[in-house]
């Protein structure tokens, strides 16, 4: 008689890496678009505090003619509006980072209101607003479709 020992069946917890044709778990799969989301967060706080501190600091760099912005503030307080959004967005970015339900939720909504924000912007500068709201469309697709894939696991 032969010593042969045969190996239970292949399960999730004892199959052994396979080395040609190793797919990666569903999860690891789209990962990617949601740490690509948070990066764009981050880049889009980055964009959106250098828009504030511009209009903060320079009032006459964002002047338009009379029928000018979609809505009607002043410069400054337009600038704190961008600063606060872009602070929200780094926060929420870095936040992504760890799989974070509420850094998932603020995300969404930080990049939707930054694109509001940015689409009454367009008068004003034109191709920096609709560079920001593409920026905010990748951001909210890559959350919204893909954020659970890096949720923390327990």
């Amino acid at each position: 008689m032969s010593d042969v020992r045969q190996q239970p069946p292949a399960t999730q917890g004892n199959r052994a890496p396979q080395q040609r044709g190793h797919k990666p778990p569903p999860g690891d799969r789209w990962s990617g678009w949601v740490l690509f989301a948070s990066m764009m967060l981050i880049l889009l706080g980055c964009f959106q505090g250098i828009a504030g501190l511009v209009a903060l600091f320079d009032k006459g760099y964002y002047l338009v003619g009379s029928n000018g912005l979609v809505v009607h503030v002043d410069y400054t307080t337009w600038g704190w509006v961008h600063l606060i959004v872009g602070v929200v967005a780094l926060v929420s970015g870095f936040g992504l980072f760890t799989g974070a339900m509420w850094a998932r939720a603020l995300g969404v909504i930080v990049a939707g209101l930054s694109a509001i924000v940015n689409f009454a912007f367009i008068a004003a500068f034109p191709v920096w607003a609709l560079t920001i709201i593409a920026i905010d469309l990748l951001a909210i697709y890559g959350i919204a479709a893909h954020g659970k894939e890096v949720a923390p696991r327990s």
